[in-house]
């Protein structure tokens, strides 16, 4: 039986190569005997389910690129010449206008989604427009050939007829080229050319040959190629598949353009540029597979003849056991395969073009995770999702992050890049302008898609435009309006003391919103303050600070109005590095003890913002170690001023050397003896340590900012009035001056100064500690004894001959 199976099996095989060979030359007979070709089966017809698709067949790709490898026009085509500056014009396309070869693609996706927009609106009027099968599925296509470096984009829009591509591609614009070119070389203003239609030209950045395939519902397919060589050529489409509707572009890409063969690189650019375009792209892309396919008869016949040499007879044995079906089932091994399908790459809802009452939180958080590509858990503060009417119109989606990137602040002034994204018709156009936000708002993230904003040809340059102003104005209004209702639906405006002792979930998830937004991005709001006087009073109402009454609370400007005293007129408020030593200053004595509230304000940023807002809801802000402080009208100020008149005229001449501009009775004191305060239009002395801390500044330039120094002296402590006595009896005792000096010193230290001469207020503590201890002025540091040193010098060699003979000792012994 086994010997019968094995001479069958060979027989087999024999007929079958046989019939194999003879096949293959009665199909060589027959190409030869006629010209005509049996058209292949359609992509469709192979990959069964799969939607619409541009064909495969190698045999069909082969005959649509016969007269495409040489890159030379057809010879039966109708030609055409560009105008005479075509040359001109397309150099300043390619080397002024397009910094970025990218950005074709976009310029293709673009054209095709628009040409998608004009079919659907007509089949608003006319559903027959749209015809049947694919035709009805509005959506573009992206192919590659490696092998012959082929790039292709497909739509199914609207097409054109010839005319249409005579007149749409024939031509870099409609009229007036030559006045353009001229304006172009003499003034270089590149925002002319938004008055020109020429982003499809964008392609010859890296293609060399271009074929555009078309048809148009009114007329045949044509097929429109050029070399950009100063002509074209157009002829009616015979060889090539019929699209049924649409256009196809294929772009015979340079050499040096290699990489956008590759399938990474043309998703990447989609993923970029085009996201958001309102149909669906595809892009026929590779993907490996595991199939099973026949064993290789070869080995498994040499198999066969080895075990039969070894052990004819155990063999027999073994096939005599086995079944019939099992000798029947055909050998099989797996291997790797390459297949190929339509892969969608824009599958993100642009949310932005629906009703935001139809759009649900878990949306707006994927959108923002999408926008932002942050991945984690964190929903944003808030967001704001609105539609602009008007002169300008359009629709726009701001969020607040949840955390500020680490270099916000680091490269503040020097940042081009934005984190709000430009769409004009659902096209990415830049991320790298500041023309629609201020500075100060960058932390927002979102984007504006507008179908009337102009541009410029190259979509890289906002042409400056009123337009421009207007969606600035209203997407800050919008954005302020934001960040204020995260404020107003906010009640728990603790600091993160606080939170940290509350960690219930309902505290994290519902409370403190605000409070965390602060902490995130409050120097913004501050720096808004400062570079936006327009808008300075809506953002001061969303300042937030601690004061010596809001007991570990933020609070606002609007409630520290609403607990001001009768009759105060100003708002208090002090700077410094911390709040901690600012609750110790001597500044905020007797406004405590009044009960006065004062306002923390700790960032360093803070000083600048100071400058630039002067007053609130008609109140005046008073920093109280300034002058000008008023706490009300004091009957004995005027008694204690004369009394005190020998005192301060001569503590004033004391200290002509170190800067003090006067000596006054001070109104803020009550158990420090004095401070310094200093004028009110100059550098407090938190000021003058930021300013001393900048390397790069100049100490000379310093001086005319410095505040003039005015000492204040508490006339109620004990010492000033003992001084005043002492000064009456003798003005020129030392000692005295010495006190004063010394009290100066230190008041100037404690009022936040860095001392000139820190060596001096030294000497002066030693010297009062001297007094303190009844020793004598006179008394001065003992001298060392030289002579000791030198017989302890003398003694050193004597022990170091010990320290050996005792080492002499020891190696005896040993």
């Amino acid at each position: 039986m086994r010997k019968w199976t094995v001479a069958s099996a060979l027989l087999l095989l024999s007929l079958l190569f046989l019939f194999a060979d003879q096949g293959r030359k009665f199909q060589a007979n027959a190409e030869g005997d006629s010209d005509e070709l049996v058209d292949p089966p359609k992509v469709e017809d192979k990959i069964g389910a799969v939607p619409h698709g541009l064909s495969t067949d190698s045999d069909v790709v082969k005959r649509e690129s016969e007269s495409i490898s040489k890159r030379s026009l057809r010879s039966n085509a109708e030609k055409f010449e560009f105008q005479a500056e075509v040359s001109r014009l397309m150099d300043i396309i390619i080397n002024s206008l397009y910094s970025n070869k990218d950005i074709f693609l976009r310029e293709l996706i673009s054209n095709a989604s628009d040409a998608l927009d004009k079919i659907r609106f007509l089949s608003l009027t006319d559903k027959d427009v749209l015809g049947e099968g694919d035709n009805t599925k509005l959506d573009i296509q992206i192919k590659l050939d490696k092998e012959k470096k082929i790039l292709s984009i497909r739509d199914r829009g609207i097409g054109m007829t010839k005319e249409d591509l005579i007149k749409n591609l024939g031509t870099i614009a409609k009229s007036g080229t030559s006045a353009f070119v001229e304006k172009m070389q003499t003034s270089g203003d590149l925002n002319l050319i938004g008055q020109f239609g020429v982003g499809f030209y964008s392609v010859y950045l890296v293609a060399d040959y271009v074929e555009v395939i078309s048809k148009n519902n009114d007329d045949k397919q044509y097929v429109w190629e050029s070399k950009a060589d100063g002509a074209f050529a157009i002829s009616e489409d015979t060889w090539n598949e019929p699209l049924g509707r649409g256009t196809e572009i294929r772009l015979h890409l340079k050499e040096e353009a290699g990489e956008y063969l590759q399938e990474s690189k043309l998703k990447e650019l989609v993923k970029r540029y085009s996201e958001f375009i309102n149909f669906p792209i595809y892009i026929w892309a590779s993907k490996e597979v595991d199939v099973e396919v026949p064993a290789d008869e070869d080995d498994s016949s040499d198999e066969e003849d080895s075990s039969e040499s070894s052990s004819k007879e155990e063999s027999e044995d073994e096939d005599a056991d086995k079944s019939e079906d099992e000798e029947k089932k055909p050998k099989t091994k797996t291997v790797k395969e390459t297949t190929y399908e339509w892969e969608l790459l824009n599958d993100v809802k642009a949310i932005w073009l629906r009703n935001p009452k139809e759009v649900t939180e878990e949306e707006y958080t994927k959108f923002y995770h999408s926008l932002a590509k942050d991945f984690s858990d964190e929903k944003p503060l808030a967001w704001s999702h609105f539609t602009a009417e008007g002169d300008v119109e359009f629709k726009a989606v701001l969020f607040v992050p949840p955390k500020a990137p680490q270099d916000l602040y680091e490269s503040y002034y020097n940042a081009n890049k934005s984190n709000l994204k430009l769409y004009v018709r659902r096209v990415f156009i830049s991320d790298e302008f500041n023309e629609l936000l201020p500075k100060y708002l960058n932390f927002l993230l979102g984007l504006v898609d507008s179908d009337t904003l102009p541009l410029n040809v190259s979509r890289e340059m906002l042409q400056q435009h009123s337009s421009l102003k207007t969606i600035k104005k209203k997407l800050i209004r919008k954005a302020l309006d934001m960040i204020r209702r995260i404020a107003d639906e906010d009640p728990d405006e603790s600091t993160d003391k606080e939170k940290k002792e509350d960690t219930s979930s309902d505290n994290n998830e519902k409370k403190g919103q605000y409070s965390k937004f602060w902490n995130e991005f409050g120097k913004s709001i501050k720096l808004g303050i400062i570079e936006d006087a327009t808008n300075r009073n809506r953002l001061a109402k969303l300042l937030r600070f601690e004061s010596t009454k809001s007991e570990g609370k933020l609070t606002s400007l609007d409630q520290y109005i609403s607990r001001m005293k009768a009759g105060q007129k100003d708002i208090f408020y002090i700077t410094g590095t911390s709040k901690e030593q600012l609750e110790n200053s001597p500044f905020l004595e007797r406004l405590k003890k009044k009960n006065f509230e004062v306002i923390f304000f700790t960032d360093p940023v803070d000083e600048y913002l100071m400058q630039y807002l002067m007053d609130y809801e008609d109140k005046k802000f008073q920093n109280v170690s300034k002058e000008g402080l008023k706490l009300g009208k004091d009957s004995k100020d005027k008694e204690l001023k004369e009394s005190f008149k020998d005192l301060t005229k001569w503590w004033k001449t004391a200290l002509s050397k170190d800067n003090v501009d006067d000596v006054k009775i001070s109104n803020r004191l009550d158990n420090t003896p004095c401070v310094v305060v200093t004028s009110k239009f100059g550098w407090s002395a938190n000021m003058e340590r930021i300013m001393q801390s900048q390397t790069l500044s100049d100490a000379s330039k310093q001086a005319y900012m410095r505040g003039k120094r005015v000492l204040e002296v508490n006339p109620r402590h004990p010492i000033i009035k003992e001084l005043r006595e002492r000064v009456v009896k003798n003005p020129e005792d030392e000692g005295v001056k010495h006190t004063a000096q010394l009290m100066y010193q230190t008041a100037l230290f404690e009022s936040g100064f860095l001392l000139d001469d820190p060596k001096d207020f030294a000497s002066r503590i030693y010297d009062s500690v001297k007094t303190s201890l009844d020793i004598s002025p006179e008394a001065t540091v003992e001298e060392e004894d030289d002579t000791e040193v030198e017989a302890e010098s003398d003694s050193k060699p004597e022990a170091d001959a010990v320290h050996d003979g005792d080492v002499d000792d020891a190696k005896d012994e040993l």
